[in-house]
């Protein structure tokens, strides 16, 4: 029996310059999606994503498109917006995703709506108790490291710790193609007996269980790839998220005031072009495009409000990596309770 080619819907509404870039990744997205037989589907407010693809000159004819009247904005509150917004973009394709009529959906939207819908929808895969978010840190080791959480929990309980590590163990192992990752403790100190109860209880958890846990590093040490996988609370996890991010914009602005001086500056740097691009691409959130939602039956991938259409175009490709490694299944495995040890 032919079963139908892998589907991701994509929220077209969610983010701060939706559908604009939403559209356009969708379309930088489109020729390889062909060439793997993946389909992509809009979910978006008929009217208006039809009359952004023609003032974007876009053949919006080559992609389907489900209608949704509303969306959830960055303003509301996510649990409310969950509940009385169901006709909304998210909504909607979170729906299809729990209906099995897509296998991924991307959005750039509210990333507490994404996490609600999502785990209200979709569930939580059995033995995890929270769903957490990670993100791919780049490192001096040219192979990036899994930092999670980045923003979904910001209360965490030991146990909630172990279990991030224990799903990036996972996502290092499956999609970075990382044999036996790495796994340590973001604290501030290398020794067991440093931090709160909470993370040398989650020190003790992690040494006594089967993962390569390398113990405690620090801030200084996310950079140098010393660590796979890196596993803080979310609040520490988005404070160096938002920081990482804006590091790229200050060193560009830095530098081209530094061009500016004198002639030769200008010259030296315009040499160095090509090597500053390949260093600013590394460190670009774009080139990564969102992060994974993991922990949910499904494959969710969540980015930035204000995301360019670069990076909408990866987290697209993400998703569809994310279905080829059968990522939702490995954590499954991984978390049946003959294998966990906590």
């Amino acid at each position: 029996m032919r079963t139908r080619p892998p589907r991701i819907a994509l929220d077209v509404m969610g983010g701060d310059f939706a559908p604009a870039h939403e559209l356009l990744g969708a379309f930088q997205a489109l020729r390889e999606l062909e060439r793997k037989g993946v389909e992509l589907i809009l979910i978006g407010h008929r009217e208006r994503v039809l009359e952004t693809a023609q003032r974007l000159g876009l053949p919006h004819h080559r992609l389907p498109l489900v209608h949704a009247e509303e969306a959830i904005t960055m303003e509301d509150e996510p649990t409310v917006a969950v509940r009385l917004k169901q006709n909304s973009s998210l909504a909607v394709a979170i729906e299809l995703h729990a209906q099995g009529e897509v296998d991924a959906v991307v959005s750039t939207g509210n990333t507490g709506a994404v996490l609600t819908a999502a785990t209200l929808r979709l569930g939580k895969i059995p033995g995890i108790s929270r769903p957490t978010i990670a993100t791919l840190v780049p490192t001096e080791q040219y192979r990036p490291s899994v930092l999670l959480d980045v923003g979904a929990n910001i209360d965490c309980k030991p146990r909630h710790l172990y279990e991030f590590a224990l799903m990036g163990e996972v996502y290092a192992r499956e999609l970075l193609g990382i044999e036996r990752p790495r796994v340590a403790l973001l604290n501030i100190g290398e020794e067991e007996t440093k931090g709160t109860s909470t993370l040398r209880e989650t020190y003790r958890l992690l040494k006594s269980s089967c993962l390569n846990f390398i113990g405690n590093v620090e801030g200084r040490d996310l950079l140098r790839g010393i660590a796979d996988v890196v596993v803080c609370d979310g609040f520490v996890g988005n404070t160096l998220l938002k920081f990482g991010e804006s590091l790229v914009a200050t060193w560009r602005a830095r530098l081209r005031m530094l061009s500016r001086r004198d002639l030769w500056r200008r010259v030296l740097f315009w040499l160095l072009r090509p090597t500053l691009r390949r260093f600013f691409r590394d460190f670009d959130y774009q080139s990564y495009g969102g992060v994974p939602l993991l922990g949910v039956r499904g494959i969710v991938i969540v980015g930035h409000g204000r995301s360019t259409p670069l990076a909408i175009r990866n987290m697209i490709m993400r998703a569809h990596e994310s279905l080829q490694r059968a990522l939702v299944q490995r954590l499954e495995a991984a978390f049946q309770p003959s294998l966990i040890q906590a």
